[in-house]
């Protein structure tokens, strides 16, 4: 029979403990951006219906100038407005904005919404003003206006 005098308390070696952080860690990380990853990299999807009503929105004074930001970075900013022709009212409308290098190569893509559903959507008839900030664009950028796409629109 042992006695609590003989028993030897249990301990690990720290080696052991050090690595079991590490797997925990990486295993935390490897999840977390693999659910990152899943959500950001869905593309948005412009359905039928969408697609259909299209037709009814108008971007017009599109117009993009460059500033410096208090850091020294170049700051292209895409202001214009968006028209709601249609009979429906808008809940939220996303673009994509395409950038391209002097070779019609694609820098840079980036999705943005223009009308929000906090900011009050977009009534039929309506007109609203945006304003598209864009920091550290690629050098090679062609400096040309990007393409911009309406990509998705929630009614």
């Amino acid at each position: 029979m042992v006695t609590k005098a003989e028993r030897k308390p249990v301990s690990l070696p720290v080696p052991a403990i050090i690595m079991g952080i590490f797997f925990a860690l990486a295993g935390s990380a490897f999840w977390y951006l693999q659910q990152r990853g899943s959500t950001g990299s869905a593309k948005p999807v412009l359905t039928a219906e969408a697609k259909a009503y299209v037709r009814n929105l108008q971007l017009a004074g599109v117009e993009m100038k460059a500033t410096e930001s208090y850091l020294g970075q170049e700051v292209v900013e895409i202001t214009g407005k968006i028209t709601n022709g249609g009979k429906r009212p808008l809940q939220q409308v996303d673009l994509n904005c395409v950038f391209y290098d002097p070779y019609g190569q694609v820098v840079l893509r980036e999705l943005v919404s223009i009308v929000r559903a906090k900011e009050g959507g977009l009534k039929p008839g309506d007109t609203k003003e945006f304003r598209l900030p864009f920091e550290g664009l690629a050098q090679s950028w062609n400096k040309g206006m990007p393409q911009l796409v309406i990509a998705r629109i929630i009614f």
